[in-house]
């Protein structure tokens, strides 16, 4: 048939197909206006340049197995859809495995793929269409029904098609000059409905004093004329779907197939599948609810071995069996977990329990509400599992629903829920797991203090239970941080990785290479941690997915920003990010931004660093003060010394600090280096002795970003406040410890500092200084300069750090502003600078005293 009114759109259509990239395609409209007919066109032309094009269509009935579209799409390029969605999750993330699994399925030059009624499908396939829209490679094309606000989320990187109705000259091409301007009175331009007249006017059914007023018309009165047979055969077809098992139809109805052949006005050539969705509509609203209620009946007995549970429970809700279609309903919910469309699963369960609610379907509703990262649905269902538990079973297991998180709002509800569950009778498994989220509510809550008995417990009674071990191991293993506790976190590792082993888990394998891995980071012990790598990354590679890449991608950076690899810690701390900012952004943003405070202490920091320090996303209350450290260091670093000050003064009384339990050492790094930049003398001799606790250990936090040996921040800190031979004691120690560990710029950096002690006590400085600034040099360490300034220039640049103007210097020094503005210039040169406030980030760097000059 002729496509009438459509240039415009068909131009697009082929720009697209010339088109090197690829790109998303969302094409909106009314019911009829011709979504599909221009997608039939689009892909003509794209088979005629030799191009594949595959189609996956969304049901409008609530009964579609997951994923149904990308099922279709699947099996047209040629995959097993079974294959590349398999499911195997274990936390939430997990799915985006899957997601990837898509992608590398369709990963095809010149693909074109074609979905037709987004609007109808389900949550879990609009996630594998947005996922794919970030980079696409082919063609997406994908119609919908305007309004609909499933697409919104997708316009931000899609280009956007509407369609809109035919002018009358339009209509004429296609239903006559006659009746042109009443059927554009009637329709609007629809071209659908255009066609149906037009079709009724050839067919003789047409009557212009009783025009119809909608497509429904058209269709029932095309309908009438059909044999019997056809008809109800039909009929029974229109309320399993606009697409239907034409066997299913044969079955409920007990007509042979063949008595669809009369039947080509409203069924298209496949034989099973209605011409429009209106078309279907159309059929279904001829039935009286008696006769809809029946069919419904023959068509669910049909199915009984279905395993489209969903639809199954359809039919039976509608023909009012609602015991049947609660069973069907859960079935169904089971299934869209399993197959990873938590979505899917949590709106099922919800409807199951509005048949009858019971604790078993609200801790299913729970855990898949958990996996869709609804977390307020995930509440309300374990409150709700609670209420409905009749054993201590039950009560634990709504209790474990709820898993600890950073947040206080989830552990708000977990902790009553998870302290009630204790006080019940419950077999060992089930209380060493309870235990172990009780353990991991205090980690989160800031209750170190109760973290030993918990984890104690909870790993003692979960001996004999794989399930509840590898729970118990994971408390344990928060129990222990710092370096009090490394040594047992290496062992708890070894028990981690021959529990994977025993019960065949990848993730327990890989739970238990990053502890060791981040154990030996802390211990300063970075080449043996480097040797341990491949064996994550095949543990994170047996996983699959983005989340285990990301963990891998963070400690590989951690250990090159540690060995001076600064080139390859950006490269990959950045790919690091990038993977993990699309599925949850606060985890992505806050190791990135650790690596962007490791690499400057020896880079100038970068544009990454600088947007995260000021636009950070607000952290859970237990890293707040962390981040409020974390940031003064970075914007010190850039020179941004106001800015610095500002974020340090909120960390509050030094007295009242909390810092995380993982992160004390690198907190307490930062504030000496904040305090020492910025000349807080006096919060600097109340860090110093905290700090002075970890003397010999090293700062690193959970694999994120190493800060170097203690003793290196000790002596800048001594330095800062005068204590020069203090300071010597441990900037000499600082360069063996950084040096054993394989850290050469921290050895460089100690050694730049330790040369400006000695200097400050007269003593022979020029062989430390040459061994930093060799080391400077060949590692390319920006923050560094290996140029001295005399006396003079080295006064007028901590004038500058400080932000005096030039006339403001002048005063101070009693020189001329000319003269101030001199000096300031020589320094820029000597440094290589052009801005003032890479004076004042060098500065915080620099040795406190200049060469003689």
């Amino acid at each position: 048939m002729q496509v009438v009114g459509r240039a415009r759109e068909l131009a697009a259509a082929r720009s697209w197909l010339a088109a090197d990239t690829g790109r998303l395609v969302l094409c909106g409209g009314e019911p009829g206006i011709g979504k599909t007919r221009l997608a039939q066109e689009l892909a003509g032309h794209a088979l005629a340049l030799g191009r594949q094009v595959v189609w996956g269509h969304c049901v409008e009935t609530a009964g579609a197995p997951a994923f149904w579209p990308w099922r279709q799409v699947l099996k047209g390029v040629g995959a097993d859809p079974d294959v590349v969605l398999a499911h195997d999750a274990e936390v939430p993330q997990d799915r985006f495995r899957v997601f990837d699994a898509v992608a590398t399925a369709l990963d095809r030059d010149g693909l074109v793929v074609v979905l037709e009624d987004v609007h109808w499908a389900d949550e879990a396939s609009l996630l594998v269409l947005a996922h794919l829209a970030t980079a696409p490679r082919g063609l997406l094309f994908a119609t919908f029904r305007d309004p609909c606000t499933a697409v919104a989320d997708l316009m931000r990187s899609a280009e956007r098609i509407d369609l809109h109705g035919l002018s009358e000259a339009e209509v004429a091409l296609l239903a006559g000059d006659g009746h042109a301007a009443t059927i554009m009175e009637l329709t609007g331009g629809n071209p659908l409905f255009v066609t149906e007249i037009a079709r009724a006017i050839a067919d003789g059914t047409w009557r212009a004093d009783q025009p119809p007023r909608s497509v429904r018309d058209v269709v029932t009165a095309r309908l009438a004329r059909l044999p019997h047979d056809t008809r109800e055969l039909v009929r029974t077809a229109a309320l399993i779907g606009r697409d239907f098992d034409l066997d299913l139809a044969a079955r409920a109805s007990g007509l042979p197939i063949g008595a669809l052949d009369e039947a080509a006005s409203l069924i298209d050539a496949t034989g099973h599948r209605f011409t429009h969705a209106l078309t279907r509509d159309a059929v279904e609203a001829s039935l009286s609810p008696a006769d809809r209620r029946a069919r419904h009946r023959r068509i669910a007995e049909a199915m009984t071995d279905s395993t489209h549970y969903a639809d199954v429970a359809r039919h039976w809700h509608a023909c009012g069996e609602h015991g049947e279609a609660r069973v069907w309903t859960v079935r169904a919910a089971r299934d869209a977990v399993t197959r990873l469309a938590y979505e899917e699963g949590v709106r099922l369960y919800r409807a199951a329990a509005s048949i009858e609610d019971s604790h078993d379907v609200q801790v299913a509703l729970g855990r898949a509400a958990y996996f869709a990262g609804d977390l307020a649905g995930c509440v309300a269902a374990a409150q709700r599992a609670a209420e409905l538990a009749e054993t201590p079973e039950q009560v634990a297991e709504a209790a474990l629903v709820l898993e600890a998180a950073p947040g206080a709002g989830v552990n708000a509800i977990a902790t009553p829920l998870c302290d009630n569950a204790l006080r019940h009778d419950v077999s060992a498994p089930t209380r060493a797991r309870l235990l172990a989220q009780r353990s991991h509510l205090a980690f989160y809550q800031g209750e170190q203090h109760r973290l030993d008995d918990l984890s104690r417990e909870a790993l003692r009674l979960a001996r004999g239970d794989d399930r509840a071990l590898a729970e118990a191991l994971h408390a344990r293993q928060e129990a222990c941080p710092g370096p009090s506790g490394r040594a047992e976190r290496l062992e708890l590792a070894t028990e981690m990785i021959a529990l994977a082993h025993r019960t065949h888990s990848p993730r327990g394998a890989m739970w238990g290479s990053l502890w060791r891995v981040h154990a030996l980071v802390e211990s300063g012990e970075l080449a043996a941690a480097q040797e341990e790598l491949p064996a994550l990354a095949r543990a994170c590679e047996r996983v699959g997915g983005q989340v285990p890449l990301w963990h891998l991608d963070v400690v590989t950076a951690c250990i090159a920003q540690a060995q001076g690899r600064f080139a390859e810690a950006q490269e990959i701390g950045r790919r690091a990010y990038d993977r993990m900012r699309v599925i949850e952004r606060e985890p992505a943003s806050g190791a990135y931004f650790a690596l962007q405070c490791g690499l400057s202490c020896h880079l100038q920091p970068t544009a990454d660093g600088l947007a995260l320090a000021r636009h950070f996303h607000d952290p859970p209350p237990r890293f707040r003060l962390m981040s409020k450290l974390t940031r003064a260091f970075l914007l010190l670093r850039a020179g941004l010394r106001d800015e610095a000050l500002e974020f340090y003064r909120r960390s509050g009384p030094i007295a009242e600090w909390d810092l995380p339990a993982f992160f004390v050492l690198p907190g307490l790094v930062d504030a000496v280096l904040v305090t020492s930049g910025l000349g807080l003398t006096g919060d600097l001799r109340l860090i110093l002795p905290r700090l002075a606790e970890f003397r010999g250990e090293h700062a690193a936090g959970n694999g994120v970003a190493y800060m170097g040996p203690v003793t290196l921040a000790l002596g800048r800190g001594h330095l800062a406040l005068g204590e020069h031979e203090q300071a010597i004691t441990d900037l000499t120690t600082a360069v063996d410890e950084a040096s054993r560990a394989g850290a050469p710029a921290f050895a460089a950096e100690a050694r730049w500092h330790l040369a400006a002690a000695l200097r400050a006590t007269g003593q022979d400085a020029d062989a430390v200084q040459r061994a930093a600034d060799h080391t400077i040099r060949a590692l390319g360490m920006t923050a560094f300069s290996t140029t001295e300034l005399s006396s003079r220039e080295h006064e007028v640049a901590t004038l500058v750090a400080q932000g005096l103007t030039n006339r403001q210097i002048a005063r101070r020094l009693v020189i001329s502003e000319r003269t101030a503005q001199n000096h300031v210039q020589h320094v820029l040169t000597k440094l290589g600078f052009r801005t003032r406030s890479q004076i004042a980030a060098w500065m915080s760097t620099a040795p406190s005293t200049p060469a003689d000059g």
